[in-house]
């Protein structure tokens, strides 16, 4: 994952919520009568060439250079505080 904002490009009011989706592959056999399971292998995570980024606020799912586009073409600024008020 990128060290960059993100923005939900759906909801456009997220830019702190997000989970990172990942994928596993597992293989298993079954007996071709009963259905039951006789042989199951440990998961192995699959390689994606880039993460998948869902939206907690909307659950929205898309590619993270979607999150990234969007917080960069509407850009959050700092704002200062003045302690004086």
């Amino acid at each position: 994952m990128e060290q960059k904002p993100y923005f939900c490009p759906n909801c456009r009011s997220n830019r702190v919520k997000f989970s990172v989706i990942s994928s596993y592959s597992q293989r298993f056999l079954k007996d071709a009568i009963t259905g039951s399971v006789q042989e199951v292998s440990d998961p192995e995570q699959l390689e994606e060439s880039e993460p998948t980024i869902q939206c907690q606020v909307c659950s929205f799912t898309g590619n993270e250079m979607r999150f990234i586009k969007q917080a960069e073409r509407e850009p959050r600024t700092a704002t200062q505080i003045n302690p004086n008020y």
